[in-house]
């Protein structure tokens, strides 16, 4: 059995976190996506905006690897179309007589990465320009839906991020007054809390979300939603930290503290605060998937944000009707991310939430 005297508390935290399994794999996938998220424009095949209005709703195309003829060598068949006589749909099938070679780090629609480089290699894509090839299938526009999720990845998981943040500071600013002062600051802050929990939520996302004007450019919406989000996000940690502050100012070395001649914001910063620094980060990284779900429900429903902003909210809007689903069933598979992700971060807190309790 190893020693553990002498090991900081985050050393143990970090030994728990590594023997919960499931949080360890929570972990990989979550850092995997936030890597898909980072390096979105030379992960995705093409740009968000490059469309081909012949292939509306083409199917996924599948990757091969291996050709009886020409031995081992990426390629996907082509796509056929025809017009339905009857129902006017545009039908698809598979070509096999048609052969397009893809390649890694190929040419292919320009980009800035991160908005600053200007680059046109991407990591997999058909090696002729010319050719369109379609991984996950195309959507009605006949745009690509393998990039659209992978570019939706960086502003949905950035929603989340920002959000938890901004409500990190509001819960622990407000909870840890409400705690550590008492009397009227207390009252009053409860009291707002109590007043927000005791609102739905969802009907208080669309009144927020309606109030934001409809005028408003793509970016401006954004950090609009998140504020929305991290209003509404702040009370539960608020809570939290209010309950540790109460328990921690009647403690000995917060009294010790004080006899000494600290002052209360290094009382507050420098001993409590730290003393439950890996509960709060656990409460973080819980929040984080509700950031994400709220950024989607309130996208979906078409309060959040809009085309030509790309999210996951805003590309299953495409899957609301039955008759689309029935077309194009891939439509539905930013939910599938969506799933992943917030499933693997409820993992990642599980494992931190157990972790980071001393009692176990």
């Amino acid at each position: 059995m190893r020693d553990t005297r002498g090991a900081s508390q985050w050393r143990l935290i970090w030994r728990r976190f590594r023997k919960h399994r499931l949080a360890m794999v929570g972990s990989f996938i979550v850092l995997l996506i936030y890597f898909v998220a980072a390096f979105a424009e030379f992960l995705a095949p093409t740009t968000t905006g490059a469309q081909n209005e012949n292939f509306a709703y083409a199917p996924p195309q599948r990757l091969h690897v291996f050709d009886e003829k020409e031995g081992f060598g990426l390629y996907v068949h082509g796509l056929s179309s025809k017009r339905d006589p009857v129902t006017y749909e545009l039908l698809f099938t598979v070509d096999e007589s048609a052969r397009i070679p893809m390649g890694f780090f190929v040419r292919g629609e320009p980009y800035h990465l991160w908005g600053l480089i200007p680059m046109d290699r991407h990591l997999i894509g058909p090696t002729d320009r010319g050719e369109t090839v379609y991984l996950l299938g195309a959507d009605r526009a006949g745009r690509d839906m393998l990039s659209r999720i992978i570019y939706g990845a960086r502003v949905s998981l950035s929603i989340g991020l920002v959000g938890v943040a901004v409500s990190f500071v509001l819960g622990l600013l407000l909870g840890g007054i409400s705690g550590y002062y008492g009397g009227g600051p207390d009252t009053l802050i409860q009291r707002l809390i109590e007043f927000l929990m005791a609102i739905p939520t969802l009907p208080l996302w669309l009144s927020l979300s309606a109030a934001v004007p409809s005028g408003w450019g793509p970016l401006t919406r954004y950090f609009a939603i998140t504020v929305i989000l991290s209003v509404i996000g702040w009370t539960g940690l608020a809570r939290v930290v209010r309950g540790r502050f109460l328990s921690l100012r009647e403690e000995d070395f917060v009294t010790a503290a004080r006899l000494d001649g600290c002052g209360r914001s290094r009382i507050i910063f420098r001993h409590m605060v730290p003393s439950f620094t890996s509960h709060m980060i656990a409460s973080m990284t819980m929040a984080v998937p509700g950031m994400i779900l709220g950024e989607t429900s309130l996208s979906f429903l078409g309060l959040g944000l809009q085309s030509p902003a790309v999210s996951w909210g805003v590309l299953l809007q495409d899957a609301q009707s039955v008759r689309a689903l029935e077309t194009a069933p891939w439509l539905l598979f930013p939910g599938i991310a969506i799933f992943v992700t917030v499933l693997a971060m409820n993992f990642v807190g599980d494992g931190l939430r157990d972790s980071a309790d001393p009692y176990k």
